[in-house]
C-alpha cells in the first residue's frame, strides 16, 4: 500500500485507484493482462498495467482505442492470419536487434569488402 501512494512505477497509484473505483467502466482486458477503463460519458480512458509500467506493452489495438483514434475496441477487432502478435520495446534484451548479430548472409559480406578505398 505504501508503494502505490508514493509511486507510480509499481502500477497504479492510490489516486487512480480511487478514480477507477468511483468512475472507472471496465473496457477490456488484453493478453498480457493489462486492464482498460473509461468513464461514464467516454471522455477519458486508461490503462492499469499487470506488470512494470511500459507504455510499450500496449498493443496497437488498444491503443487506438486509448487515443480515441478508434471507437472499436481491442477485443471486437478482428484478427487476420497475416497479423503477428504483439512484441513490446525488445532494447536492452537478447531479442534486440544487432546488425552485426544479424548479418550473417555471405554475400553481404562479400559485397561489402569489394570496395577498395582508393589511397594516393
Amino acid at each position: 500500500m505504501l508503494k502505490e501512494i508514493f509511486t507510480w512505477w509499481n502500477g497504479q497509484t492510490f489516486g487512480t485507484r480511487l478514480w477507477t473505483y468511483f468512475s472507472g467502466i471496465p473496457a477490456g482486458v488484453d493478453s498480457q493482462g493489462n486492464k482498460y477503463f473509461h468513464n461514464k460519458k467516454d471522455t477519458k480512458r486508461w490503462v492499469i498495467y499487470a506488470n512494470e509500467v511500459e507504455s510499450t506493452y500496449v498493443n496497437p489495438e488498444w491503443n487506438n482505442w486509448l487515443r480515441f483514434t478508434s471507437r472499436v475496441k481491442a477485443s471486437e477487432d478482428k484478427k487476420y492470419k497475416w497479423q503477428k502478435n504483439h512484441l513490446s520495446n525488445q532494447t536492452g534484451t537478447a531479442n534486440a536487434y544487432d546488425p552485426e548479430k544479424d548479418n550473417t548472409n555471405d554475400s553481404s559480406k562479400k559485397r561489402n569488402d569489394d570496395y577498395i578505398k582508393w589511397a594516393p
